[in-house]
């Protein structure tokens, strides 16, 4: 299964989570990729959309590798792979400089993605966290735990697409997993799209704003 682009896997996406239609889910996604996927979902289910802000902690001098993740909160805690901070031999200054620089983008992003916008309250309510893909599953599960904390009545992965090992260890996580595909092998998340473009800031701003104008024309129905 190969997806033209995010928004035609968020469109797919979607008819696998009609069920929460009417039940006022709210979308929740990671930026900057898993955005597109959840304005096509929230769509969908005519949900509010809101952010997961989590950055991946990188191995050192491999910028795509990542060795944990740590997502936004009042007591950030870092998801790390301790299998890999002992096979990279990762010291504990190059963790606490990597997870300082992380925390500064995760801050970054909020002042430019959000500014003063009212961020949605999830305590007992349906709540989807969406991605683009799986491939270690790093972020993804410091999102899941981050968002847990807020009390939610059910909380449901849903992506795209997604490696077979990661997704298991997520079944204790998320009390629903939907995904689309799950491929024998999974090296990186670009392969199953033909267009999986980095976006920009202003495209997350853009969505953030559609949806925001396609809530309020459900409201005025």
């Amino acid at each position: 299964m190969i997806f033209k682009d995010r928004r035609q896997a968020g469109r797919f996406l979607a008819k696998n989570l009609l069920k929460f239609r009417g039940k006022q889910p709210i979308v929740m996604a990671l930026p900057r990729g898993g955005v597109p996927v959840a304005y096509e979902v929230a769509h969908a289910l005519a949900a509010p959309l809101d952010l997961v802000l989590v950055r991946k902690i990188s191995a050192p001098h491999q910028p795509e590798f990542a060795i944990g993740a740590i997502a936004e909160g009042p007591t950030p805690e870092p998801v790390i792979d301790p299998r890999l901070i002992q096979a990279l031999e990762v010291s504990e200054d190059y963790l606490e400089a990597a997870t300082a620089r992380a925390l500064a983008e995760i801050e970054r992003r909020r002042a430019v993605y959000l500014g003063t916008r009212k961020r949605v309250e999830l305590r007992g309510r349906v709540v989807i966290v969406v991605d683009d893909g799986i491939a270690t599953g790093a972020t993804m599960l410091a999102a899941l735990r981050a968002v847990r904390k807020h009390g939610p009545a059910r909380l449901v992965m849903a992506v795209p697409v997604a490696a077979e090992g990661p997704l298991e260890k997520f079944r204790t996580e998320a009390d629903q997993i939907e995904c689309l595909h799950v491929p024998e092998v999974l090296r990186a998340v670009g392969h199953f799209y033909h267009d999986f473009s980095q976006l920009e800031d202003q495209e997350v701003i853009d969505l953030l704003a559609a949806n925001t104008m396609d809530i309020g024309h459900v409201r005025r129905r």
